[in-house]
């Protein structure tokens, strides 16, 4: 079980934290998904937008050589 204490503020057991990395200061990602408030570490969502992109894009396509060509394209036509 968790609190919540004065000003809305969260508190998460420390054998929580310690396990899911998180230090004091730390940046982390909330979110409210059918009714249950998931928290992430930056790296943690970071690490499943990458999962996804790979998901939708070919092992075989670069999206950084699209857009440098997609930009390339755009500076000759100017």
């Amino acid at each position: 079980m968790a609190k919540i204490v004065d000003g809305g503020k969260l508190v998460i057991p420390e054998s929580f934290r310690r396990e899911l990395g998180f230090n004091v200061g730390d940046t982390v990602v909330i979110e409210l998904v059918d009714g249950e408030l998931r928290v992430h570490s930056r790296n943690a969502a970071i690490a499943n937008a990458r999962r996804l992109m790979r998901q939708l894009v070919p092992d075989d396509v670069s999206l950084a050589d699209e857009l440098i060509a997609d930009r390339r394209a755009e500076a000759a036509g100017e």
